[in-house]
């Protein structure tokens, strides 16, 4: 890997933090899911810490059914991220702003005139984080078009990203007020859309001027092969969640090496895994810290929880202290479901403790040490070609976030591997991936 390249850095949002007990801990916010003044302090101290973006998930629903279980996890308020992001993009500066949005529940018009709006008022700091949507509680709300099969839910989601991509390049750089004075707009530069395919149809003109950074940042977090497909087609940065670093450096080697059919470098995308880092002055008191998350979990919530990745209904008639029953294949999401199994065969690990081990970061990689071991790892990583940079997933918030920034980031600019300054003022500019060709 080169000397000059840098990590990529991500602030994961989830209110008051990704542990799913964080909101029961005494340094966590526990109404932080509708509180703004809590996510423009997030967005500030991701900032200082020149990340490059902070990036907030989507489902448009309440996230369990069980009301008994949805009362012991702070799951069930949050802002509709748009709107959050919006609120952000008038308090920060340079930090980029990506969005979660659904291909199955949207519209292509729609969804990109709302993106393209984002990125006006950041001044060309929005990304689109591309989903499917594979919750049940979300189709319920959408009784018109219901749960999709995987396959279709990622056929309409290919025609759905490439009528978006068409509206957003439909308005070259310049078409409004240029040169002259004598007209508004250059006509030559305005390109309508005429988009007719098999689950959409868009015929006009976005009523926006062309992105600061040309176009919107493309992300996407598909694990399966349809999922990396369209990643590799349309993507700029790609969220992925390993356990181990083989597992890591198979994914980033099968993401980019496809991305030759479609004309694209292997810089075209960058590849950023989750990371829930739990840090502490000494090793002893990370994991000391770590183990008072856990300690918070009943039992009851992290299986609930288990059980909706794998899922499936319930798990409570297995044995809490036996393996992982086989699992009937899934139409929801598959990736996941497949790294839980492949978890709990490999470290052999009982129902009980897979959920505990789940529960703190929902299959993302957790590491807890000081600054120093986790640099260690993430360099490792890294430099081994199984990362980009990463999407850190701060346990509790504020904390989590504070003390990576605080103590981590210096650490891996101590070890060139992080920024001192931004380096320009777009998304796209600061994650240094290029402008794709106009449509």
């Amino acid at each position: 890997m080169s000397g000059d390249r840098k990590m990529r850095l991500g602030a994961f949002l989830m209110a008051g933090g990704h542990h799913i007990a964080a909101w029961r801990h005494p340094l966590a916010h526990a109404q932080a899911g509708v509180d703004i003044d809590h996510f423009v302090a997030l967005a500030r101290i991701a900032e200082r810490g020149k990340f490059d973006m902070i990036f907030v998930e989507d489902a448009a629903a309440i996230r369990e059914r069980n009301s008994d279980m949805a009362s012991q996890a702070a799951r069930s308020t949050a802002f509709e991220p748009l709107s959050l992001l919006a609120a952000l993009a008038v308090n920060t500066s340079h930090i980029g702003l990506v969005a979660t949005a659904s291909t199955t529940y949207n519209e292509p018009y729609g969804l990109a005139r709302s993106f393209a709006s984002l990125d006006q008022l950041s001044g060309g700091r929005a990304g689109w984080n591309l989903v499917t949507s594979a919750s049940e509680l979300e189709a319920e709300n959408f009784a018109s078009s219901g749960l999709r099969p995987h396959s279709e839910r990622y056929e309409r989601a290919e025609e759905f990203a490439d009528a978006a991509l068409a509206i957003w390049d439909g308005v070259e750089d310049g078409a409004y007020l240029p040169p002259g004075g004598a007209d508004f707009t250059d006509r030559a530069k305005l390109h309508p859309v005429h988009h007719r395919g098999k689950h959409f149809a868009v015929e006009g003109l976005l009523e926006s001027p062309c992105s600061p950074q040309g176009r919107p940042i493309m992300v996407q977090a598909g694990a399966s092969d349809v999922g990396k497909e369209l990643a590799a087609r349309t993507a700029d940065v790609v969220f992925a969640a390993s356990q181990t670093i083989d597992e890591a450096k198979a994914y980033y080697s099968d993401v980019k090496a496809r991305l030759a059919k479609y004309g694209r470098q292997i810089d075209d995308i960058k590849i950023m895994p989750g990371i829930s880092p739990i840090v502490g002055a000494t090793e002893a008191e990370a994991k000391a810290k770590y183990r008072a998350l856990q300690e918070l979990i009943p039992d009851a919530v992290g299986v609930a929880l288990l059980a909706s990745y794998l899922s499936i209904q319930d798990l409570s008639s297995y044995p809490l202290d036996g393996p992982l029953p086989d699992m009937p294949e899934t139409n929801l999401i598959q990736s996941r479901q497949q790294l839980i199994i492949d978890l709990g065969r490999r470290e052999n690990l009982s129902i009980r403790e897979l959920a505990r081990h789940f529960a703190g970061a929902r299959g993302h990689w957790q590491v807890a040490g000081t600054p120093a071991q986790i640099a260690d790892a993430m360099e490792e990583r890294f430099s081994a070609g199984a990362a980009d940079g990463f999407n850190v997933m701060a346990p509790i918030f504020p904390s989590g976030l504070e003390d990576f920034v605080t103590l981590v980031v210096p650490e891996l600019r101590r070890r060139g591997l992080f920024r001192e300054a931004y380096e320009g003022r777009t998304l796209r500019q600061n994650l240094g991936v290029g402008v794709p060709a106009k449509r």
